[in-house]
């Protein structure tokens, strides 16, 4: 973004013209350039901005703002340290022990041999995944000792610098998640989507049903009361994307847990079909809480959905 007399110039950069053909003129200036550091730092150099919006192009742009953190450029929104904290598990783990909030037991490790020591004590089955990769890549559910030492070689391979997580798998479990806005001192709740798919599923891959169909008030109030305290202690300025994992109850007097899984300080792909569903503006909204010329209490929201809207995937294969 940079600054105009009658306000900002939007300068986009995106290398893919498939996605911005249909809205070219959603920004004043496009630049078709691959989203790497080498790249945007040339643009920056050029167009010297005000500063840099990171949460409105997926985890590719998200990977960008320790760079853009290091050489002192501006980013607008939530700070990197805010966004580190949700990206960095065992930090945010410790956010969510802060606040009471419950999340599947789980280790970090850098081999096989501390992966099985982590395994051991979280449980299987476990999920085992890199950090800070897009689209749940080399993302497995494992049962033994010899399917984890085969995919931390797996995962050390194609990512070696990258810490491998090792989080307990809740067996026959739901998954729900929340897109919400903040601006630091008040939280929207955007939307709340039930997933069709079992838990396990990547969220990208699986069906997600707005507003949820099965999911009880008492758990919706938890879900929903979580992703408030979580978007307020990580001070988002824009957009969150929390997941989270719900594990019915047994019997009768047993009520249904609620873990979170994971925070993403960003726009997810549901923010989008949320914008369509309830035909709200909401990363319109966004942006402008990111720059600080507004607040939640300058808006009102009315959704206009009339039943219920279903995100379906669609596979290149």
């Amino acid at each position: 973004i940079a600054l105009k007399e009658e306000g900002y110039e939007s300068i986009m950069i995106n290398c893919n013209p498939e996605t911005v053909s249909t809205y070219f003129d959603i920004a004043d200036k496009l630049y078709f350039e691959p989203v790497f550091w080498e790249h945007l730092r040339e643009i920056i150099d050029l167009e010297k901005p005000e500063g840099v919006i990171v949460q409105l192009g997926g985890q590719t742009a998200l990977k960008l703002a320790e760079k853009l953190h290091h050489y002192g450029i501006p980013i607008i929104g939530t700070s990197y340290n805010d966004m580190d904290l949700a990206e960095d598990r065992e930090r945010f783990s410790d956010l969510l022990k802060e606040l009471g909030i419950p999340y599947p037991r789980y280790g970090a490790a850098k081999n096989a041999d501390d992966a099985i020591a982590v395994a051991h004590k979280v449980g299987y089955p476990v999920l085992v995944r890199p950090s800070y990769v897009l689209g749940g890549q080399k993302m497995r559910i494992v049962i033994n000792d010899d399917d984890l030492t085969e995919s931390v070689v797996g995962i050390i391979k194609h990512f070696p610098d990258n810490n491998i997580l090792i989080d307990h798998f809740i067996d026959r479990a739901e998954e729900a998640e929340v897109d919400a806005l903040c601006d630091g001192t008040d939280v929207h709740i955007m939307g709340m989507m039930e997933h069709i798919e079992p838990a396990g599923i990547h969220s990208g891959d699986s069906h997600s049903v707005l507003p949820p169909f099965s999911l009880s008030d008492e758990v919706m109030h938890k879900i929903s009361e979580y992703a408030k305290k979580i978007a307020i202690a990580l001070n988002v300025r824009g957009v969150i994307n929390i997941q989270f994992v719900i594990k019915r109850a047994k019997y009768p007097h047993e009520q249904d847990e609620v873990y979170v899984i994971e925070a993403n300080p960003r726009a997810s792909r549901t923010t989008p079909f949320i914008c369509k569903a309830y035909q709200i503006p909401y990363l319109n909204i966004a942006t402008k809480l990111m720059i600080g010329t507004h607040t939640l209490k300058d808006f009102t929201f009315e959704e206009k959905l009339d039943g219920f809207a279903i995100k379906e995937p669609v596979f290149s294969f």
